[in-house]
């Protein structure tokens, strides 16, 4: 399918006034469409467990968003915003909020014009200690940079850096500064492992009352983590979907929910994109197994689904995943995707996604027009986001929510 899906195929008209801003005051008070087979139905989060088939796995992403801009001055009075991206040294996100006077990231810089060399610094608070916090560019690729920060208390960890002077990454459609209020509602109740600079939206409906009433109906959950990065917002700029380039995510799944999937007889319903590029990975991960059972490293590339020749089962491609870990006695697999799923893609371990609405010509709608094809065709979603443009839906990460059912 090389070249052959234009993105202006994904396009549509979506006013500034049905983007929600902010977060309802009850997260699961948002609207819920339910599309199955062409089927659409209105109704509210709340009754989410009505919707889902008996005896299905939910899978959510527990990744936590972190704080991840940092604001320095220079002398001169210019403001110099870092994001930082992904860990760089060490390239491991557990042990880079560990470390203590020194690490470096991969980031973006706002306003560099005006940071040309040298170091940038800043005192701030930690703990009630003073703390002094430097930057310092060391190499730049493209749009990223990689920055060195050191801070002269070793008693402070750069989780600690980051709670005290980082600000919170809202997505920029918001148009409007973070407020301390987003520093809960942008976070899912279940979140807990530090390294997102994005929310899995879907996953901001969820209350302890849904999570409760998942219970009686028999209906199990799970966890992976995804941490989202800044490329969840990039806009696809060429025509052939082909030729755009997707980001590369840090993915963690424990051997337990590989196992978890094996056992389990239902539907695998994914909690928000996310959760979908993680599982879908999984049967990729295990076809590279097939292969070469000690690679150097494990990395989805984005064309891998397309390549032909995934002769697997899901169940032989899990099987090579937990080979390989007790092969080398892991408890989590680590692991890269930069997986593309557009339509004409073949879903493996997903039968059901709870998302939000998203923008035009994104891969997420690419990845909702692949999941809601029928019979052949792709178009769906023009009248799953018809419906709720006519009746009255937010739209994106604050937006109202979905449940897309393949059967």
């Amino acid at each position: 399918m090389q070249n052959e899906i234009h993105i202006d195929d994904f396009d549509y008209q979506l006013p500034d006034e049905r983007i929600a801003k902010y977060p309802l005051p009850e997260r699961d008070a948002s609207k819920l469409l339910v599309y199955r087979k062409g089927e659409i139905i209105d109704s509210q989060f709340t009754s989410l467990p009505d919707f889902l088939p008996a005896d299905s796995l939910l899978i959510f992403n527990n990744s936590k968003v972190i704080q991840a801009r940092m604001h320095f001055q220079k002398p001169t009075g210019a403001q110099i915003e870092i994001f930082c991206l992904e860990p760089h040294a060490p390239h491991d996100y557990a042990l880079i909020f560990q470390q203590t006077t020194k690490c470096s990231w991969i980031c973006l810089v706002g306003n560099l014009k005006k940071w040309k060399e040298g170091y940038l610094a800043k005192a701030i608070t930690v703990n009630s200690k003073q703390v002094e916090v430097s930057a310092r560019r060391l190499q730049s690729h493209g749009d990223s940079h990689i920055i060195a920060f050191e801070w002269n208390d070793s008693s402070i960890t750069f989780a600690d850096i980051l709670d005290a002077m980082g600000e919170l990454p809202i997505p920029p459609y918001l148009n409007r500064e973070t407020e301390e209020q987003d520093k809960q509602t942008y976070q899912t109740i279940y979140s807990k492992i530090k390294g997102s600079v994005a929310a899995p939206t879907a996953g901001l409906h969820f209350t302890e009352r849904v999570l409760q009433e998942l219970k009686p109906k028999g209906i199990s959950t799970d966890e992976v983590t995804l941490h989202v990065g800044a490329g969840t917002f990039k806009p696809v700029k060429v025509q052939h979907v082909d030729e755009h380039v997707m980001h590369a995510e840090f993915i963690a799944v424990r051997r337990e929910l590989i196992q978890h999937l094996l056992d389990h007889t239902g539907k695998i319903v994914a909690v928000g994109t996310t959760s979908v590029r993680t599982l879908e990975s999984l049967y990729y991960i295990g076809e590279l197994l097939e292969k070469d059972a000690s690679p150097e490293n494990l990395k989805v590339d984005q064309f891998q689904p397309y390549k032909g020749g995934s002769s697997l089962s899901k169940e032989q491609a899990l099987e090579n995943i937990l080979d390989y870990l007790d092969r080398n006695n892991l408890h989590n697999l680590i692991a890269e995707t930069q997986i593309m799923i557009k339509p004409g893609y073949t879903f493996h371990l997903v039968d059901a996604i709870v998302t939000n609405f998203h923008q035009p010509k994104s891969t997420l709608l690419l990845l909702v027009s692949a999941f809601t094809a029928l019979d052949g065709k792709y178009d769906c979603w023009r009248r799953i986001y018809g419906h709720a443009l006519n009746n009255g839906y937010r739209f994106l990460s604050y937006g109202d929510s979905s449940l897309l059912l393949r059967d």
